[in-house]
């Protein structure tokens, strides 16, 4: 059922679960609600309803494991967090050829919020954009000023990529380094899998 948000009532909600749970506990609410399952919702709500009905007080929502739908938000949290957590070192910027950093991710879960005060952090000088291909949304950040969202459907014309001379000239280099330094004796491909799983290699250089 489509729902038009209230921001009004969306603020004095994220009040209200800050103030009663406390910052870890809203901000493992939002992982779980970034979640690609579709019973996040049903799920996140009823561990709402238990922390409010039982007054569970701030850092101690997610201790009663013991209950199903508890049970499956904090699982739901902790798998958007760990692809989060993987993507901050598997994401791969590409210079423009007006000296935009490009980067593309395809994740599961929705987690392109959460994943763009890492690199705004890092590169505050930085003009640089994060793609997020399933969604198609853009994270853009202009150097030192705030990133914003950008609906992909909302470009007048199709992305152009084209890379610069030297991006071109680095990726070549960065793919010779990455087999010389091979040792064919010593490949370990069910390592590797687990280490990156093949799903995040669409989207890196190196592969």
């Amino acid at each position: 059922v489509p729902v038009k948000p209230d921001l009004v009532k969306v603020r004095k909600v994220m009040n209200t679960l800050r103030r009663r749970f406390g910052e870890e506990d809203y901000f493992h609410i939002c992982l779980a609600l970034a979640s690609y399952d579709e019973e996040k919702a049903q799920a996140v709500y009823r561990t709402i309803v238990w922390g409010l009905s039982r007054d569970c007080g701030q850092g101690h929502l997610f201790d009663n494991l013991a209950d199903e739908d508890v049970n499956r938000a904090f699982k739901l949290s902790r798998n958007a967090s760990r692809e989060c957590h993987h993507l901050t070192g598997f994401l791969r910027f590409q210079e423009l050829e007006n000296g935009i950093l490009y980067g593309k991710i395809g994740p599961k879960n929705n987690i392109l919020t959460f994943l763009m005060p890492h690199f705004a952090d890092r590169l505050p000088i930085e003009n640089f954009m994060v793609y997020d291909a399933v969604r198609n949304f853009f994270a853009i950040h202009p150097a030192g000023k705030q990133w914003y969202l950008m609906d992909g459907t909302q470009l007048d014309v199709p992305l152009q990529l084209h890379f610069s001379e030297q991006e071109q000239e680095y990726q070549a280099l960065f793919l010779h380094f990455c087999r010389s330094i091979t040792i064919k004796e010593r490949e370990n491909w069910e390592l590797q899998r687990n280490m990156l799983p093949l799903r995040f290699r669409e989207y890196m250089i190196e592969f």
